[in-house]
């Protein structure tokens, strides 16, 4: 199959994908979902009520966790009924409802909140129907990366895309299907909701 071209903002997009994986040879066995948006060049994360902006928040929700839901609809229905299977997003723990101590980054925090409940939701459903299926949400930590590059101060710990994404295959190796509707670290530990 040749590389296809995505735009997770375009139900169309996804569908056409989706069908190129289906006319392939073989099954989808693992699917991974690395989109994000947090910021660009008219737009910083909030750091207050007063800086929200409808555009903005309709952006986050949109890459953040739409383009992802709509990823679940014509993805997980392509996974194989008799053996594991995964799909995995890219969230971030700045979506744990519980974990928000600092609060910001309104349309960030709460577009990967809702992307965290798609995923939960998604592996209810698709528990009954795949139950050697697994849908879970991941957070990589904080990646070299454009989306970060503003926000990477001392003494976080930044890391290697390469390492960051070897990590996440580790984390994924290791899961099972009681696992799945989870929200992981990239070491494999659960974040609270």
């Amino acid at each position: 199959m040749s590389r296809p071209s995505l735009d997770v903002t375009r139900e169309e997009s996804i569908a056409s994908l989706a069908k190129q994986i289906a006319n392939s040879p073989g099954e989808l066995t693992l699917a991974i979902d690395a989109t994000g948006y947090l910021h660009d060049a008219n737009a910083m994360p909030e750091k207050s009520w007063h800086q929200l902006d409808p555009g903005h928040l309709m952006t986050a929700f949109k890459i953040n966790a739409i383009g992802p839901a709509i990823l679940i609809k014509h993805l997980l229905p392509l996974m194989p009924r008799d053996r594991r299977s995964v799909f995995a997003t890219l969230s971030a723990r700045v979506g744990s409802i519980s974990d928000n101590q600092l609060g910001g980054w309104y349309g960030y925090r709460s577009s990967k909140a809702a992307l965290n409940q798609f995923v939960r939701t998604a592996a209810v459903e698709l528990r009954r129907k795949k139950p050697l299926a697994i849908c879970v949400a991941l957070h990589p930590g904080t990646v070299e990366s454009k989306l970060s590059a503003p926000f990477a101060k001392a003494n976080l710990e930044v890391r290697p895309p390469t390492e960051a994404a070897d990590q996440l295959l580790n984390v994924i190796d290791n899961l099972g299907p009681r696992h799945s509707g989870g929200f992981f670290d990239h070491r494999g530990d659960a974040i609270p909701w």
